[in-house]
């Protein structure tokens, strides 16, 4: 057993001393109180990069991509007594449907295709799996109000983020230890040491982008620097119901180290709420990468040079007021420092916490300055439940590049329905559009639609 899950062992056996045994004695039993969803998507993708860049260099103009994922969850009730010991499952499934070499968005073998692995030969443009697939099993602990999870991990907080924008979700290999034994306080403490991407059934080590080497795939041979160390921890306290406080660390090995502070508050302003959402990141380079270009990020680097040590600042601000099914919104995001902003990123898509990560771009280059804007429609309102429509347009200026500051934009439109009740509740229906232009030479702009029907069936 690794030190790191020894350890979170020994922190969980220290808490069941201190531990209220009626609180268990509540607990259904392990299959009494188990829950099991099975979940089907179906996802079509189409990216059209329309740059001349990308034809003079005769780079793939079109990616488009079509599946069915199946996402199967048993989540094990607790068994009764003191400890409570349970098992979560997740397998998952996807089938191509359609796709081929040259329109699935793959570069080499190593990358993996828009949603799915790539065939071992074809080499450039290779073409995509007929199917994969994974089995994620997590064993869990509870003791009063403190669980300990270790196995297959879908975190989600403010320096660790796990993906779901494709057919089948990211997921993470590690443990997670979460206590609310202080009312009104959250504590979390985990690590992570391997992350399945969302188009690879491997699990593959850990890096961020300048250092990855432009693949997910770590044992098919990727040429880049990796990690199989994220440790993090943080907590969340509701100051008042309606002002909540959050600290987190994380710490990629040889990579970076990050402090996350954050406020959000809700005020009932007339008719509406007014959600303020105040963030802030600091992020520096840790072992490596100060001093190994191997290990750099990408960045501005007064100069010519575009990689080099973590360097970072992100100061954000959101506002959303929501009244009568609308929602309006509008935020500011600086990226201070003279590297971009980091999270975990194998090369293989991945997701962070920013308030502008959004479908396409994350909005988030070293000195880059981001307005945005933002509008939604709940229709059930006006007797149409289950019908949601929003859009977001953001615009990022001082860009820093060797060739001086540059402009990037992004426009996402999205439109959602969800059947509400009869033979076809769950069933749901989406569609999101997303343009994305720029002056950053080097970068190709981009137009891209994904169609998504999904269902939601409970088994237990």
């Amino acid at each position: 057993m690794k030190k790191s899950t020894l350890a979170l062992a020994v922190a969980v056996g220290v808490l069941a001393q201190h531990a209220y045994a009626e609180t268990q004695a509540e607990a259904k039993g392990f299959i009494e109180g188990a829950t099991s969803t099975l979940g089907l998507r179906n996802y079509y993708i189409n990216t059209d990069n329309r740059d001349q860049n990308a034809k003079a260099a005769k780079a793939q103009s079109l990616n488009s991509e079509w599946g069915q994922g199946f996402d199967l969850r048993f989540n094990s009730g607790y068994t009764q007594g003191t400890v409570g010991f349970g098992l979560d499952v997740i397998a998952l499934e996807g089938i191509r449907l359609d796709t081929g070499r040259g329109t699935n968005g793959a570069t080499t073998v190593s990358s993996g295709t828009t949603m799915f692995p790539a065939e071992a030969t074809g080499g450039k443009n290779a073409k995509s799996v007929n199917d994969t697939g994974s089995l994620g099993l997590t064993g869990k602990v509870r003791v009063s109000q403190t669980e300990l999870k270790i196995g297959t991990l879908l975190p989600n907080n403010p320096v660790i983020k796990y993906n779901d924008g494709r057919l089948l979700p990211q997921t993470f290999t590690g443990g997670e230890l979460k206590s609310n034994e202080i009312k009104d306080l959250t504590l979390t403490l985990g690590q992570v040491e391997k992350a399945k991407g969302r188009n690879s059934s491997n699990d593959d080590d850990l890096s961020i982008a300048g250092a990855n080497g432009g693949a997910s795939n770590f044992s098919q041979g990727t040429t880049g620097k990796f990690s199989n160390k994220f440790q993090y921890a943080g907590a969340d306290y509701k100051i008042t119901k309606d002002l909540v406080a959050s600290y987190y660390f994380g710490e990629l090995k040889d990579f970076y180290k990050q402090n996350f502070l954050g406020l959000v508050h809700n005020w009932a302003i007339g008719p509406g709420v007014l959600k303020s959402d105040l963030r802030y990141y600091r992020s520096r380079d840790d072992g490596n990468n100060g001093n190994m270009s191997s290990y750099f990020t990408s960045g501005y680097y007064n100069g010519t040079v575009t990689k080099g040590k973590v360097d970072n600042n992100l100061y954000s601000y959101l506002a959303l007021y929501s009244v009568e099914g609308h929602t309006f919104g509008a935020g500011y995001q600086y990226s201070n420092g003279q590297s971009d902003f980091p999270w975990l990123n194998q090369g293989d898509g991945s997701s962070n916490s920013t308030i502008t990560d959004m479908q396409i771009q994350k909005f988030a280059h070293a000195g880059e300055r981001t307005w945005q804007g933002r509008y939604a429609y709940d229709f059930a309102k006006v007797g149409v439940p289950g019908l949601t429509a929003g859009v977001i347009y953001l615009r990022g200026n001082n860009v820093l590049t060797p060739t001086g500051p540059a402009t990037e934009w992004e426009r996402d439109i999205a439109v959602s329905y969800v059947v509400p009740e009869g033979t076809f509740k769950n069933v749901g229906v989406a569609w999101k559009n997303a343009m994305w232009r720029n002056d950053i030479i080097g970068q190709r702009t981009q137009d891209e639609n994904r169609l998504i029907v999904s269902y939601s069936i409970p088994l237990l």
